[in-house]
């Protein structure tokens, strides 16, 4: 009952993963050479067998044996060599080309059989076996290219067949039971079962040659192929090829597809380090039989792509990240890394765009003007509250990172708090040149994840938009303002970026202009009202009323006599002369001179001070119309 209900649950399993369930000899014997090897007499012969290069097998004893019934009788291995191949034969180990390789000077007859080359002790299981055919006399067949390719990888092939064949078919089949399945031609763009794209013939010089590459190499791929031009067994115009599949713990594991929302992000892993300076590494699209190249390492960025794709070095694994943001439909489809060294360093991932929403958002345009301040802000949900997060500069070589405080630290999602889901980039005084994409994103163990990308416009007028969540409120000036880089409320940025009501300033100004000269003039006023009363005091006589004495001014009497139009009181002189009694008498000449001269002096005081007091009114009154105008200072004569 169990086997039967293995069987079923095996019939039940969906035909896709057939690519999982096919894991050939490779996956337990990962030493690999040709099947067969052909050979003139006397003619020299040379073959690899591969091994996986862990730190075991390099050090490990690398060996040629010949099959002998349940037995392999060593003919030469690392330090030792047959009698009878003495001084004809070698074993040179390349552990750093992951193969060792046999040469044997000249071949006899009786050198024809069956042999197995391994890493270990004989019949260890590390081994493969190769039947060697010794031919009289040429032609013998041409051996079949090899191919040692790890798991997950690319393999990449070149064929030519003369410049009479550069208008023929070209093709790439597989060989299987029922004949030579087509993988990809030059008339047809690839296997009609599904290969996702990651395949790709190009032709190359001299005319009559082409390459095929295929990416992500998984078990099912090991096998025979032929490559050729014309028609698979009609033109004798073939090459065979011998592909074989190991598994390397060490080689990293790309994602062959991806899935991401309409307005977020796709991170893309290449095998980009390391290379040699002088190799051209790009990234582009499979367009058809060509891949439209979008960027690369010379600083080539393609101009519907600029703010929207960087390249991200990743020194640890070896890796460089491509990240294309601002995803839309149209952006479906296989993107390439590609190399023009290295050709198993390239990879193909496919992208698939769906509907719904990014999970960073924010402003995603930003205008502002020479010297002002703004804040980027990326708000992030809280599956990214413990990731690191990162805002940098775009430029068509990277994207370099910049200083940005985020609000709340990293920690559990269960702390997660919406209020502090913020990570803000300070940005001022700015200048032209701070114009472009700015980026914000999210890191976790060294790989990249989504980003989002803001476009900023500097402008040198005041035609500028200034977005109120983006201003920067100068926490100098304003009680309860943020430290520069920190998320501003509405309500707090309005408030510091308000100007002062127009009729509030207006209604400041009048009331200082009223009240500044009505204070001077009632100041100059008093002062001199001060001044002529202490010169008439200074020269006050005294005059005795009754038994009473007192000073009082004879300029007091002028006045009153001058100015009072009822007055009729004549001109005396008053003596006392004793009791209560006044006798009134007539001035003297003597008397009258210092009477009028004393009301002369009194009347030219209080001209003066009159005249004065009027050029003060007519200085305060122009003071007061033209502006902030000072007082003159009047002293008194």
């Amino acid at each position: 009952m169990t086997l039967l209900a293995f069987l079923f649950l095996l019939a039940l399993l969906p035909a896709g993963s057939a690519r999982v369930r096919h894991l050939p000899k490779a996956a337990s014997d990962p030493v690999f050479g040709p099947r067969q090897v052909h050979a003139v007499v006397g003619s020299p012969v040379t073959l690899k067998c591969f091994y996986p290069p862990t730190p075991v097998n390099r050090r490990d004893r690398k060996y040629w044996c010949r099959q002998a019934g349940s037995g392999c009788l060593t003919v030469v291995s690392s330090g030792y060599v047959a009698p009878s191949y003495q001084g004809r034969i070698s074993l040179t180990d390349h552990p750093e080309a992951e193969h060792f390789q046999i040469n044997i000077s000249a071949v006899a007859l009786g050198d024809a059989g069956t042999f197995q080359c391994g890493v270990g002790v004989n019949g260890r299981g590390l081994s493969h076996r190769v039947t060697l055919s010794v031919a009289e006399a040429p032609p013998v067949p041409e051996a079949a290219e090899l191919f040692y390719v790890k798991l997950r990888s690319t393999w990449t092939a070149s064929c030519g067949f003369g410049e009479h064949t550069a208008e023929m078919r070209k093709y790439l089949c597989k060989k299987e039971k029922e004949g030579c399945r087509n993988i990809v031609d030059s008339y047809q763009d690839v296997d009609p079962k599904g290969s996702q794209g990651r395949i790709q013939l190009t032709f190359e010089d001299p005319p009559g040659s082409f390459r095929v590459t295929i990416t992500q190499m998984d078990w099912e791929d090991t096998g025979l192929y032929y490559c050729g031009a014309g028609e698979y067994g009609k033109d004798n115009t073939s090459k065979e090829l011998d592909v074989f599949i190991y598994e390397d713990k060490n080689f990293p594991h790309f994602k062959t597809n991806i899935t991401a929302q309409n307005g977020s992000s796709a991170a893309f892993e290449c095998l980009f380090d390391p290379l040699i300076n002088s190799s051209t590494r790009f990234w582009c699209k499979r367009k058809g039989k060509g891949c439209d190249k979008i960027i690369d390492n010379t600083g080539y960025v393609k101009h519907t792509y600029e703010g929207r794709v960087a390249v991200f070095k990743n020194p640890e694994n070896k890796t460089v990240t491509v990240i294309l943001n601002q995803l839309q439909a149209k952006d479906e489809g296989v993107y390439w890394c590609m190399s023009n060294e290295l050709k198993e360093q390239q990879s193909s991932t496919e992208l698939r765009v769906v509907a719904g929403e990014p999970a960073l958002t924010g402003k995603k345009k930003v205008e502002a003007q020479v010297g002002s301040r703004v804040n980027l802000t990326c708000s992030y949900p809280c599956k990214y509250y413990s990731y690191e997060k990162y805002w940098c500069k775009w430029n068509n070589t990277g994207c370099a990172t910049l200083p940005a405080q985020q609000q709340g630290l990293p920690g559990p999602a269960a702390t997660c708090d919406k209020s502090t889901r913020t990570v803000v980039l300070s940005l001022g005084p700015l200048a032209e040149e701070d114009e472009g994409w700015y980026w914000c994103g999210v890191k976790r163990n060294g790989l990249f994840g989504e980003t989002m990308a803001v476009e900023l416009r500097v402008s040198a007028g005041s035609s500028a938009k200034h977005s109120p969540e983006l201003l920067d409120v100068d926490s100098s000036h304003e009680a309860g303002a943020v430290p520069p880089g920190g998320a501003l409320s509405e309500t707090e940025v309005r408030k510091g970026a308000a100007p002062e009501s127009s009729d509030e300033s207006r209604g400041s100004n009048t009331l200082a202009l009223v009240l500044g000269p009505l204070a001077g003039l009632i100041l100059i006023v008093v002062t001199a009202f001060a001044i002529v009363k202490y010169r008439q005091l200074k020269r006050s006589d005294l005059v005795s009323v009754g038994s009473y004495r007192t000073n009082i001014s004879m300029s007091d009497f002028e006045s009153m006599r001058d100015f009072s139009a009822s007055n009729n009181v004549k001109e005396s002189q008053e003596t006392s002369m004793g009791g209560d009694e006044f006798i009134t008498t007539p001035h003297t000449p003597e008397s009258a001179a210092d009477t009028k001269k004393a009301k002369r002096s009194s009347k030219e005081d209080a001209e003066l001070a009159y005249s004065s007091f009027l050029v003060t009114s007519s200085s305060i009154a122009q003071g007061s119309s033209g502006g902030d105008s000072a007082v003159p200072d009047v002293s008194p004569p």
